[in-house]
């Protein structure tokens, strides 16, 4: 079989084009389908769409020659404040984090989706391993011995050794592979947008849990907030179909006054919420990779910081097999990075379900319970160090990236 280059990536949002650039860096040739047009995404506005990036997701992105061009657009979370209560900051019982108690610095770094995405296009235009194919999508695929061929929408044929799916919860990579999933609905829908504020907000980020679900204030540079406020269902449709001024009212009391005046900033969005895990990361000539992976509630912000971690982790058994001189595309190649992944994102997804369901009640015994567990947590400095080192990303077998060393 030719090959038109050694990897297709099916999906360009973002954890397509990282690892495009983190494959390229070892001398492969990457070809990158994305169903959207890029420079209308790279050009959009504000709109509010940020990701909580963990220190290990910030070394990655440092390695990949990224991080640079963005730093000066990202605000640092220099504490995370959580409480059972909203609308009045932290409750009697309360969870703070603070940043001076790791030796890292910030606990991670909040970024706007356009200004990630505008580097990621720039950065894959300027290396010549990669080819980027903007409006186009694989709608079909074919495993051989010795790689894999995908047809376009166009109806043009391409052929490389892997074929890596980064196309989201409803991958069609993973679909035509076989690859079935488990999962559920949790009743509940996302509502995001920015908010601007009076108040500054001295980097702290807000996570409220509420019988409903999980309002989370994330600092943006400057007085502007973006928020994921999960709802049931209907409430969030009722709510999602309201005028912006309605629509803020109803944001208010969940809120609260601590950043004084608030103001519609962005867009507003809806996601719908729900587990979905892949029965397996990897097929013959396949390999999944973020959310096509493993979606996951967004309660703790690690959608993407999940996503590069199989980006770090595939890109490093990759390389290494390939310097053995080993097919990159044999299953038993695959089998590594599936043994490296699957477990760590399965046991964090599940956790983050936990965790979900044991929140979004009203039951007073689970409150009283989950107040006194923060109250303890808060007043352990080791347990609390523990999680935080946790959320950064700085815990477990990292991949060479998420070190900020090369592979």
């Amino acid at each position: 079989m030719t090959h038109d280059a050694d990897i297709l990536i099916a999906g360009g949002g973002l954890n397509g084009p990282a690892l495009a650039l983190a494959l390229a860096q070892s001398g492969f040739t990457v070809t990158v389908v994305d169903a959207r047009p890029a420079p209308a995404r790279a050009e959009a506005g504000f709109d509010g769409r940020a990701y909580a990036l963990a220190i290990a997701s910030k070394r990655l992105l440092g390695m990949l020659g990224i991080w640079d061009k963005v730093a000066a657009k990202s605000q640092p979370i220099l504490q995370i404040k959580t409480s059972d209560q909203a609308g009045n900051g932290p409750a009697p019982f309360f969870l703070t984090f603070d940043h001076a108690e790791i030796e890292e610095g910030p606990m991670g770094f909040m970024l706007e989706d356009r200004h990630l995405y505008a580097a990621f296009l720039a950065a894959m235009q300027a290396e010549p391993r990669i080819t980027l194919l903007s409006g186009e999508s694989v709608v079909a695929q074919e495993g051989a011995a010795s790689g894999v061929t995908v047809t376009l929408g166009s109806g043009r044929s391409l052929a490389a050794r892997l074929l890596i799916g980064c196309d989201g919860r409803g991958s069609g990579t993973a679909e035509r592979a076989g690859i079935k999933r488990s999962g559920w609905g949790y009743g509940q829908t996302a509502l995001v947008t920015a908010i601007a504020h009076e108040k500054p907000h001295h980097g702290i980020a807000h996570q409220y849990f509420m019988p409903s679900g999980p309002l989370a204030i994330l600092p943006l540079p400057g007085n502007l907030c973006s928020i994921v406020w999960s709802e049931s269902e209907a409430a969030a449709a009722a709510i999602q179909a309201l005028p912006d001024a309605e629509y803020l009212a109803a944001l208010r009391p969940r809120f609260g006054d601590f950043l004084g005046e608030i103001s519609l900033a962005g867009t507003r969005f809806t996601y719908p919420l729900s587990l979905s895990l892949a029965n397996s990361f990897i097929a013959p000539r396949v390999a999944l990779v973020g959310d096509a992976a493993h979606g996951v509630h967004p309660i703790a912000g690690q959608g993407l910081n999940l996503g590069l971690r199989d980006v770090a982790a595939l890109a490093e058994v990759l390389t290494l097999a390939a310097r053995r001189g080993e097919d990159i595309g044999a299953t038993d190649v695959l089998e590594r990075y599936q043994r490296w992944r699957r477990f760590d994102a399965t046991a964090l997804a599940l956790g983050m379900d936990t965790v979900n369901r044991l929140f979004s009640n009203d039951n007073p015994l689970l409150r009283l319970g989950r107040d006194l567990g923060m109250g303890l947590v808060n007043a352990m400095p080791n347990l609390r160090r523990g999680f935080i080192r946790q959320a950064a990303g700085l815990t477990g077998d990292l991949p060479k990236l998420l070190q900020g060393k090369p592979i």
